[in-house]
């Protein structure tokens, strides 16, 4: 006897502020290098909240947006910071355990009379 399955859809089950925030946050700890992977994501939370106004608030065609947030989409940086906000998220950063970044020694700036007419033009 075949078992009966129901579709999954993570939309589903992003009921609450938390709920997104939290998913979110799992979303760019496992994929935050894929930027499909997190457009997706996005896409996630915008059915969930039933977003019908979100093409207008990005400044995109409906299909444009359902393209560009599907798994198979490829969208621009900012194009994701244009649905984030429009979806009242802000993307953070920090730094990432056990890995040791490239650090750049900064020089103080001697102000000169050449430093302060050249910044001003």
């Amino acid at each position: 006897m075949p078992r009966k399955t129901r579709h999954y859809d993570t939309a589903d089950y992003l009921r609450t502020e938390e709920d997104i925030a939290l998913y979110m946050e799992a979303v760019m700890e496992e994929g935050g290098d894929d930027a499909s992977f997190i457009a997706h994501a996005l896409g996630d939370v915008a059915r969930a909240r039933n977003m019908s106004q979100l093409p207008r608030e990005v400044g995109m065609t409906r299909e444009g947006l359902y393209k560009a947030l599907s798994s198979e989409g490829n969208p621009s940086f900012d194009t994701i910071m244009k649905v984030a906000k429009a979806l009242g998220l802000q993307l953070g950063f920090k730094p990432v355990r056990g890995v040791r970044a490239v650090r750049r020694v900064c020089r103080p700036v001697r102000r000169t009379s050449a430093n302060v007419s050249s910044a001003s033009r």
